[in-house]
């Protein structure tokens, strides 16, 4: 029997402190250093724990909100912690708080049989970003195990914010407004057997759900492991967002139920990662995967998309469809073994720039094989499509078609051999650096078949070179990026293989980060320069800049502090530099970017403006997540607008920059000087 004494706190049990009462009144937390068990017939206010190496059992007890007031329903924390490690936290509950449960910056914690659920919720928010809240709230846990956890009818059930190595598994982080499970630049976590469902913020009528997601994965979060989760009836189930160029990759999704999204089942934007022997039903589309290049996709099943008597939002030219790449380049992709089947559109449908009528970048180096594709309009449907592998594949009673194509290059159809059971595996050896004119060996010898069968090889070196033999050499004649390809083939099926090819030649005039400086109009922002030999293309090492604070201005980077380099003009036709960068804030860049000019003296300079802004488009799909070659011609050109007099030489450079938010900004430089 619970005891009501309001106004009373007593002492018990190691020193512990309980807030009594039905309704608890507004208290001083309870602060936890050392190991306590809590009374599970008591009511507690909020508890912060402030000591390591300590176990807090809740013994079944109960945390709720102390605040009266309706406008206070949300209020504080439940339970909060921070810089503290190697603490087990068991069997206790947190309701009513704008964040059950909040740990800042801890290693090796153990949260195990606890409730969060019933803390921050808002159903009635539109479409947008709010602020970290709902049931668990995590920025910086490391090497850490959250067990048999429920945290349901949040905002957000779970938050992981740059956590690593943190494993979840049989969680209950179901029906909240906003995600399930949502993971901001933190990599190599593992969520298994988890109910992450209903992640769904929608009114009767309403169409598109307002974003909200069962699993919300961005900025820079990869490495991740998914398996065996129920991620079903979400606005999307899986939701890997790009909004600020900072993709997350290497993420493997191993056999969850993604199904009866108001979407897409799997909605990613991003790069390399991998999808197995997951299901993606009765949405409105199974896999949407817009500008996601390097992905594998196996043993997926992607049913009954696009049904008018169901989930059939957003239908583009080809209707709805099972395995969807539009909206954004996909080379190097490999769909294989799936079964999409009564889709209201494509079983599978890939498709390159509709604007430019695929010019601007096409659907690019495929492998089709092994899927079968029964009851949808088309089987596979192609658009603007180039290096297109279509292995044996079973179809079946496919409305309008097996095999659609349109304005589809470089097309091979390979037929079935039934000594050919498994794919060959592609291999593919290349070189670090690349210089131009070097001649440089890509050997794909490595490559094996498993049933010993004979490969043949097929090579897009990216710069309009083909070969087909196992061993390439190769001189690329002009700096860049290329976009190297290799697919080996037993005669029936196939394997494919990459590689991003960075050339540079040997223009590399500020290496030295004591040389840079930095201009703002605010004079809030600070810029810290250091030499980085892991992010290096050009010599022994790359100048990485970090600003912070960023005052959310345009911010110029600044080479040479002396403003005094003598670079003479006369003979020069381009100011070159390689640049990649990282903005967290969501959304990224604003306005055009890089700013460049160059600058004779104070008085005299001339500038460069994009026709675009480069950050946010960069020149390949690639440059998000790489490098991005940069050649601005002195006289101007279709992609750059020149103002400005004249110069006969140029005493200092800057790179303007300007985000939408403040957040730290990173760059990396290499290769500055005019050509």
């Amino acid at each position: 029997m619970k005891r009501f004494l309001p106004g009373v706190a007593f002492t018990f049990l190691l020193g512990s402190v309980a807030v009594p009462g039905q309704t608890p009144q507004p208290s001083k937390p309870l602060v936890i250093t050392k190991n306590t068990k809590l009374d599970r017939d008591m009511v507690y206010g909020p508890i912060v724990i402030a000591a390591s190496n300590i176990t807090l059992d809740g013994n079944g007890a109960r945390l709720v909100n102390p605040a009266k007031e309706k406008s206070l329903q949300y209020a504080g924390v439940g339970i909060s912690a921070r810089d503290v490690s190697n603490v087990v936290l068991l069997n206790v509950s947190a309701t009513g708080f704008l964040i059950g449960l909040q740990i800042e910056r801890g290693d090796r914690w153990r949260i195990e049989g606890c409730d969060f659920s019933d803390n921050f919720t808002d159903p009635e928010f539109g479409w947008g970003e709010a602020p970290s809240r709902g049931g668990m709230v995590c920025t910086g846990l490391t090497h850490s195990a959250i067990r048999h956890v429920k945290a349901e009818r949040n905002w957000d059930a779970c938050n992981l914010i740059d956590c690593e190595d943190v494993q979840i598994s049989d969680c209950h982080f179901a029906h909240c407004s906003n995600t399930c499970l949502k993971l901001w630049h933190s990599s190599r976590n593992r969520i298994e057997r988890c109910d992450l469902s209903h992640g769904l913020r929608i009114k009767p009528g309403e169409t598109h759900a307002r974003d909200s997601t069962c699993v919300l994965i961005e900025s820079g979060s990869n490495g991740n492991y998914f398996g065996k989760n129920d991620i079903t009836h979400g606005g999307d189930g899986v939701f890997i967002r790009v909004l600020n160029n900072w993709t997350s990759v290497d993420n493997v999704f191993e056999e969850n139920d993604a199904s009866y999204a108001n979407n897409n089942a799997f909605e990613a934007w991003s790069p390399r990662n991998t999808y197995l022997r997951n299901k993606a039903n009765h949405s409105s589309y199974g896999f949407w995967l817009g500008a996601s290049d390097k992905t594998v996709l196996i043993g997926n099943e992607a049913g009954w998309n696009g049904d008018p008597k169901g989930f059939h939002n957003a239908p583009e030219g080809f209707g709805h469809g099972g395995i969807v790449f539009v909206g954004g380049p996909s080379s190097h992709t490999l769909v294989q073994d799936n079964w999409c089947h009564d889709n209201h559109g494509g079983g599978i449908v890939m498709r390159g720039d509709t604007g430019s009528q695929g010019r601007k970048w096409k659907a690019f180096h495929w492998v089709i094989q092994g899927n079968k594709l029964e009851g949808n309009r088309w089987g596979i449907h192609m658009q603007f499509a180039d290096w297109i592998d279509v292995g044996p594949n079973t179809f079946s009673a496919n409305a309008e078609g097996d095999v659609h194509q349109l304005d589809v290059t470089r097309f091979t159809a390979r037929s079935a051999n039934p000594e050919a059971r498994k794919a060959p595996v592609a291999r593919l050896a290349a070189p670090q650096q690349y210089r131009v004119g070097q001649s440089v060996s890509f050997d794909a010898s490595g490559s094996a078949d498993p049933q010993g069968l004979p490969l043949a090889f097929h090579w897009d070196l990216g710069d309009g070179t083909l070969a087909e033999q196992a061993r390439v050499e190769h001189a690329f004649a002009a700096p860049g990026f290329y976009r190297l390809g290799l697919t080996v083939d037993n005669g029936s099926l196939a394997g494919l293989a990459y590689s991003d090819v960075y050339v540079v030649d040997d223009v590399d005039r500020a290496v030295k980060p004591e040389d840079w400086t930095w201009t703002d109009d605010s004079g809030q922002c600070k810029v810290e320069y250091r030499a980085d030999r892991d992010q290096k293309l050009v010599g022994d090492s790359a100048v990485f800049a970090r600003v912070e604070p960023y005052d959310g201005m345009r911010v110029s980077l600044l080479h040479p502090r002396s403003k005094a380099a003598h670079w003479q003009v006369k003979g020069q036709k381009h100011l070159v530099f390689w640049l990649r960068a990282i903005d967290p804030n969501v959304p990224a860049w604003q306005d055009v970017n890089p700013l460049v000019t160059l600058w004779e003296s104070p008085e005299r300079c001339v500038r460069f403006v994009p026709v675009r802004d480069l950050m946010s488009s960069p020149l390949a799909n690639e440059g998000r997540d790489g490098w991005n070659y940069f050649a601005v011609p002195l006289a101007g050109g279709e992609d750059w607008k020149r103002e400005g007099p004249k110069i006969t030489q140029v005493n200092w450079v800057t790179l303007g920059f300007d985000s939408w938010g403040a957040p730290p900004l990173s760059f990396w430089i290499d290769g500055l000087g005019l050509k």
